[in-house]
């Protein structure tokens, strides 16, 4: 039998500069949401307020709420770091813009669709492969 080789199709996407523009700008704005959105996990998660009645919020005195401020705790923190996670992704698609590979599925290297790079700028895979891998996935550890 013969085996097949999957190589990679495409190794730069010269895009025009109107494209490489529009691609910027909304990684761009991606990035400056999730950047606020970081943040405002980041309060709520490691700064202590204090409540209506002066005291120290997270000192709770009974059992069941010291529980639920350690859940919102790891809640926030859990979020905070799924968002820095696509900012990373967003500095990732930054450079690939940079070096013309940005739009190339990195597993099989074809290009990713548009209206798929519209919705999600920091797109990796094509919607192919996108797939593939969500279902080789634990549902619970499924990645943006």
């Amino acid at each position: 039998m013969k085996e097949e080789k999957k190589t990679k199709k495409v190794l730069k996407n010269k895009l025009p500069k109107a494209k490489k523009q529009f691609y910027y700008d909304l990684l761009m704005k991606a990035r400056n949401e999730f950047m606020t959105q970081v943040k405002f996990h980041a309060d709520e998660a490691l700064t202590s307020q204090k409540d209506s009645a002066g005291e120290r919020a997270g000192m709770a005195t009974h059992m069941a709420d010291l529980g639920s401020d350690n859940s919102r705790h790891d809640l926030e923190l859990g979020l905070m770091s799924s968002e820095v996670d696509v900012v990373e992704m967003i500095e990732e698609a930054l450079q690939r813009i940079h070096d013309d590979e940005y739009g190339i599925c990195l597993d099989c290297g074809d290009l990713i669709a548009e209206a798929r790079l519209a919705a999600k700028p920091y797109a990796r895979y094509c919607t192919r492969c996108k797939e593939k891998r969500e279902s080789m996935e634990d549902p619970g550890r499924r990645s943006r």
